[in-house]
């Protein structure tokens, strides 16, 4: 391989990076904004606190579940409404206000309160012998230290394992009480469309979480969006434009309707065109790409197959 090519790919691979970190600011943005300002406020000393308006009169705080499906981009929503909010940034009086964890496997009350301490820098508590109690104690003394008012599960889902040693009915009587009394923190919940199921089971949970759901991408609604992220991951990459009358309803359908995955789909034939140095970005990329995460027949290509609104993708 010459200089030029090792160049050429160097080239490549940071244009795709570029694609892949650009942040696209949608109605949906605005709309989580609004609910985390709901969530929290400032004292007289310019301290983040839970606000009232999602707390009751006995001191208990309200959470919130943000549900989509599987790359419908909503860990990338919460994470950017909480990055970019002013009452959630790090100061010397909170060091840490937000606290991000993914559930662990297996989901016990105990591996999650481990999973939440480690996130806080603090490593000391031996797993061997604390209980679940002393865990979740630390991380409530962390919390309070800290400055943390936010915590955010992500994969929530996974705290509702089936069978008779599931431990979600431990797990959601402690983020209960972390939500309850003075230096309550507000919890996010975020997972996929069982989550809401899961948690409608339990009504003393299922009222303590408001609901936010990233609902599926819809053609006549969203065309217009579709077509506008084309072009702009188009430009980032300086291709042409294709061209197929049809190449939207196609991405959508390719992208089992939700954004995220979309998304995925429009760099990853970009990244083909630019490996093969061409200048114009053609559904045959799109196909490719197709082939390449799917793995399917050329008849269930969605961007090949004159009948693609028939393929059941799951």
């Amino acid at each position: 391989m010459t200089t030029s090519e090792l160049q050429d790919r160097g080239m490549i691979r940071e244009i795709v990076a570029g694609m892949r970190s650009k942040y696209i600011t949608l109605e949906r943005d605005r709309k989580i904004r609004e609910r985390l300002d709901r969530l929290l406020s400032m004292d007289a000393n310019g301290n983040s606190l839970i606000a009232a308006d999602d707390s009751r009169a006995d001191g208990e705080r309200r959470g919130l579940a943000v549900v989509g499906g599987a790359g419908s981009g909503k860990t990338s929503l919460i994470n950017k409404a909480v990055d970019n909010h002013p009452d959630l940034q790090p100061s010397s009086a909170a060091p840490i206000p937000v606290v991000r964890v993914t559930v662990p496997n297996p989901a016990t009350s105990k591996s999650l309160a481990f999973e939440v301490l480690k996130k806080t820098g603090y490593t000391e508590l031996a797993k061997k012998r604390a209980t679940a109690w002393d865990a979740w104690n630390d991380v409530r003394v962390r919390f309070k230290l800290l400055g943390t008012v936010l915590l955010v599960i992500d994969e929530a889902q996974d705290m509702f394992p089936r069978g008779s040693k599931s431990e979600a009915h431990d797990i959601l009587r402690t983020l209960k009480t972390l939500m309850q009394d003075e230096g309550g923190v507000a919890v996010v919940l975020c997972g996929i469309e069982t989550l809401f199921e899961r948690l409608s089971v339990d009504f003393q949970a299922d009222r303590r979480f408001k609901k936010f759901e990233l609902g599926p991408v819809n053609v006549t609604a969203d065309g217009k969006l579709l077509r506008g992220l084309v072009s702009t991951y188009c430009d980032m990459a300086e291709v042409a434009r294709p061209e197929p009358a049809d190449l939207i309803e196609r991405l959508a359908h390719a992208g089992r309707y939700r954004l995220g995955l979309c998304i995925e789909q429009i760099i990853a034939a970009i990244e083909i065109a630019l490996m093969r140095g061409d200048k114009t970005l053609e559904i045959q990329h799109f196909a490719e790409a197709f082939f390449e995460q799917e793995a399917c027949e050329v008849g269930r290509n969605v961007f090949l197959s004159p009948r693609w609104s028939k393929i059941d993708l799951g």
